[in-house]
């Protein structure tokens, strides 16, 4: 469980660490999206782990990745200006 815990944090922050460099722009400051990335991989392990049971790392670790992935989805800001209708 403690391998399971501490991998699914590196890979958060792997993630994290990529997604910073790939859109620096859209994201906001990178400790927040650190911070949320190693969080959000952690649950997501712990989740998976509680769902599937011990003795399956692997799909452990994928969860952790899917719960990664979604969280830090939510943390991007659209690109350019928002557009307003003339209704509104």
């Amino acid at each position: 469980m403690f391998w399971e815990a501490l991998g699914s944090v590196v890979i958060g922050l792997a993630i994290a660490y990529a997604s910073t460099r790939r859109l620096p722009e859209r994201l906001p400051a990178p400790p927040l999206v650190f911070a949320t990335g190693a969080v959000a991989a952690l649950f997501g392990g712990l989740v998976t782990h509680t769902a599937v049971g011990g003795g399956h790392p692997l799909a452990t670790l994928v969860g952790a990745v899917v719960m990664c992935v979604a969280l830090l989805s939510l943390l991007i800001r659209p690109s350019g200006r928002l557009r307003r209708s003339a209704a509104a």
